[in-house]
């Protein structure tokens, strides 16, 4: 029988990027979604057939921290995964500066550390890859964003070493790519991905992943 090895990817539209509500079972692959995880699922399906890879993706857009922490029982515990992979903050600014309903970054800082906590606590195999919140300077993202993302970034870099976590510094991967094609090639409004963007975090999480998982499986 085929080790089974189940993978969860939560955060906000970044990653959510149209995937299915249905009950889709999660070795289709069909409801990820056209994002990385979608990108992530194909090469692992295609490279490692033996495992027999569960595959979640329970982004869902507009999320903040705190949406998420409310869903995390169901969304996360629940489904057991081996391996769960969040990205989320950039709501959190976004929802303050256009409606006055963000998570200011200590608040983000403390709802993230409860989550991780929790994590731990319930599943304490499970393995966490955290991704930092990223964002390049034009379209949607106005001023005094940088800033915010910033610290947000320090939050979840510092958590990351504090839980013993995978993290992916996606910011400063971009800041190389934009000198080699515009920030509009890589984001389609400052905040998400096209196609060439989405590659960039799939390929820098299939990375971290391959060593995670060579001391793992």
């Amino acid at each position: 029988m085929a080790k089974k090895f189940t993978i969860l990817f939560q955060g906000d539209s970044i990653t959510d990027c149209g995937r299915s509500r249905e009950d889709i079972p999660p070795d289709d692959g069909v409801g990820l979604g056209a994002g990385y995880p979608a990108m992530i699922a194909a090469r692992l399906l295609c490279a490692q057939p033996e495992i027999a890879w569960q595959l979640y993706n329970r982004g869902i857009s507009g999320n903040r921290v705190v949406d998420l922490y409310a869903r995390w029982k169901i969304d996360a515990l629940n489904l057991k995964p081996d391996l769960i992979s969040i990205l989320i903050g950039v709501n959190d600014t976004w929802h303050e500066f256009h409606n006055q309903n963000g998570v200011e970054v200590p608040r983000y800082e403390e709802f993230y550390r409860m989550l991780l906590e929790w994590t731990k606590e319930q599943l304490p195999k499970t393995k966490l890859i955290l991704i930092e919140p990223f964002v390049l300077n034009f379209g949607a993202v106005g001023e005094g964003w940088e800033d915010e993302i910033k610290q947000r970034r320090e939050v979840v870099k510092k958590l990351s070493k504090e839980f013993n976590t995978e993290f992916i510094p996606i910011q400063s991967m971009l800041d190389k790519m934009v000198k080699i094609a515009p920030p509009e090639h890589w984001l389609r409004d400052g905040v998400h991905p096209l196609p060439a963007g989405h590659q960039l975090i799939a390929d820098a999480w299939l990375t971290v992943f391959s060593h995670l998982f060579s001391n793992i499986k």
